[in-house]
C-alpha cells in the first residue's frame, strides 16, 4: 500500500470538504479549490478526515494513489492556511512594484517588464526588492514565482538577477588578472 496514500488528511476546523462526481472540493477562509481524482481512487470524508481508497493493485493505480492524497491535501492546506513564496530582487537599479493587478519589474533591460497577476493570488513588494506572493493554490503560486525567477535568473559572477528568498547561488570567481 502506498505510504502517501494511505495517510488520512486531517480536516481543521472552518474548512469543509466535499467528495462527489470524481472531484474534491475544499472550501476555507484563504480560498476555494476543486481538484479531479483520477480513475481508480475514490475519496470519502469520515467524519474530520479525509481518506482515500484504490480499486486495484496496478501499478498506475498504485502511483496515482499517493498523487490524490498529495494534491488533496495541498488544497486542504491552502484553503487553511495559504502559500506563500518570497523573491528577492539583486541588482544595481533592479526593483519591482504593484499596480493594480499588474507586477512591474525593471531587470535592466532597456524596457520595464509587465506581468498581470493570476487570479486569486496577492503580491506585495517590500523595500523595491522583496516579492512575496500568497495564494491558496500552490501550483500557481509556484509557477508564477518560477516565472518571476526566469526573467533574470541569478548569475554566478556577482548574483545578480531574481532569486527564491532561501535560494544559495554558488559564486564563482572572475577572470584572473595578467
Amino acid at each position: 500500500m502506498s505510504r502517501i496514500g494511505k495517510q488520512p488528511i486531517g480536516i481543521p476546523s472552518g474548512v469543509t470538504v466535499n467528495v462527489a462526481n470524481g472531484e474534491v472540493q475544499v472550501k476555507g477562509p484563504k480560498g476555494q479549490l476543486t481538484g479531479a481524482i483520477p480513475a481508480g481512487i475514490t475519496g470519502k470524508v469520515d467524519g474530520d478526515k479525509l481518506v482515500f481508497e484504490r480499486s486495484n493493485d496496478t501499478k498506475p493505480t498504485r502511483a496515482n494513489h499517493g498523487l490524490a492524497r498529495a494534491l488533496a491535501n495541498n488544497m486542504v492546506v491552502g484553503c487553511a492556511d495559504g502559500f506563500t513564496k518570497r523573491l528577492e530582487i539583486e541588482g544595481v537599479g533592479y526593483r519591482a512594484d504593484v499596480k493594480g493587478k499588474v507586477l512591474n519589474l525593471l531587470l535592466g533591460f532597456s524596457h520595464p517588464v509587465a506581468m498581470p497577476i493570476p487570479e486569486g493570488l496577492k503580491v506585495a513588494v517590500d523595500g523595491n526588492t522583496k516579492v512575496s506572493i500568497e495564494g491558496a493554490d500552490k501550483q500557481v503560486v509556484g509557477q508564477f514565482a518560477a516565472d518571476v525567477r526566469a526573467l533574470r535568473p541569478p548569475e554566478p559572477y556577482k548574483g545578480k538577477g531574481v532569486r527564491y528568498d532561501d535560494e544559495h547561488i554558488r559564486r564563482k570567481v572572475g577572470k584572473a588578472g595578467a
